[in-house]
């Protein structure tokens, strides 16, 4: 059992000597040149905007929205079928089914990115996306 024990730390001693005279080796070597042009790995139009292209993200919450264990509701009386908007700098929002819209400070994007599935579609506009959400 011991044997086993030391002959594991033996190899295991060689090795880090191995990797170290391989380092002192190779220390004094010249660093390669990196090529100066990269190909593109997708061309711009396939590639999805990245965060500080788009001004927001938005998702639909049909269910009651329960925030710190109370179902928030809108002034008008609207307690389900909300837009949750997740805009650039990092503030969530809320527009009920009448058109009200508000700030949630309670929600954060990390809340949104927990909640919200994969982006399926970009719009050029917010009409475009509430018609597409069905607001």
């Amino acid at each position: 059992m011991f044997r086993r024990r030391s002959r594991a730390d033996r190899e295991f001693r060689e090795a880090q000597r191995a990797g170290q005279a391989l380092l002192a080796y190779t220390a004094h070597l010249p660093w390669p040149e990196a090529p100066t042009t990269v190909p593109e790995f997708l061309p711009p139009e396939f590639r999805a905007p990245c965060r500080q292209d788009v001004s927001g993200f938005m998702m639909r919450w049909d269910l009651p929205l329960i925030i710190d264990g109370e179902v928030h509701a809108c002034c008008c009386g609207a307690y389900r079928n909300w837009i949750v908007f997740n805009m650039r700098d990092d503030s969530v929002w809320l527009r009920c089914k009448a058109g009200h819209e508000a700030q949630e400070t309670r929600l954060d994007t990390a809340w949104y990115n927990r909640n919200s599935g994969p982006v399926d579609r970009f719009h050029p506009t917010l009409e475009d996306g509430l018609r597409h959400l069905g607001h």
